[in-house]
């Protein structure tokens, strides 16, 4: 398999860690968002929407959002299963992913970033006020869910890793990165950290990429 991402991308680092758990080889090429390679007319061929990941399997064209290649993984590679069996406590594990991928991490990715401060001449810690009520508002909703209902286990759903920590643990990264506190949450920070202890998820990690800030 061949990737597009970005060291700091939440999305390329849960179709990373996905890919090292399973032990799938794969080449990651890294584009420079800061510099704008993202916006360049070949990679937007590639995807239109100009956001990583973006994963060529084939000669077909490329599968993108992180969701939709996490599933197509899970399908063309079952063994390592990062899905349960049962079909509610997969729907749960799929729930508690969408929670992050589908209404939390859009609301702080760079573009949304960048118009609030382009567009409407927020200064940079104001935009960084709204990220972190961004950020809170998902992390309740994952502590609530996770520290009331009864599939909780080890991880999110039950003992094994899944879409769900995967998901939960590229979140739980980026709250250091914008300086979220975490203290409200502590079962969330259980099953981020029993993922990120995982050796694939570690390997995985923004900051052990290339082009990642060294502290």
């Amino acid at each position: 398999m061949k990737m597009y991402g970005n060291w700091r991308s939440a999305a390329a680092f849960r179709v990373r860690a996905a890919l090292n758990l399973k032990g799938i080889p794969y080449e990651e090429i890294f584009l420079d968002l800061d510099a704008g390679d993202q916006h360049k007319p070949e990679f937007r061929k590639i995807n239109p929407q100009g956001a990583v990941p973006a994963v060529f399997v084939d000669d077909g064209p490329p599968l993108m959002q992180s969701l939709a290649i996490l599933d197509y993984i899970e399908d063309t590679h079952p063994q390592t299963p990062l899905l349960p069996a049962d079909p509610r406590a997969r729907a749960r594990a799929r729930s508690l992913a969408q929670v992050v991928a589908c209404d939390t991490h859009p609301l702080y990715t760079p573009r949304v970033r960048n118009r609030l401060m382009e567009a409407y001449e927020l200064p940079r810690e104001r935009m960084l006020e709204f990220l972190r009520f961004a950020f809170e508002g998902g992390l309740k909703t994952l502590e609530a869910r996770l520290s009331g209902e009864p599939g909780t286990g080890r991880f999110a759903q039950g003992d094994a890793v899944s879409h769900a920590d995967l998901c939960i643990a590229s979140l739980w990264v980026g709250t250091g990165i914008f300086g979220v506190d975490t203290a409200p949450y502590p079962t969330v920070k259980r099953v981020a950290e029993a993922c990120l202890a995982l050796d694939g998820v570690a390997r995985a990690h923004p900051l052990k990429q290339p082009g990642a800030p060294t502290q």
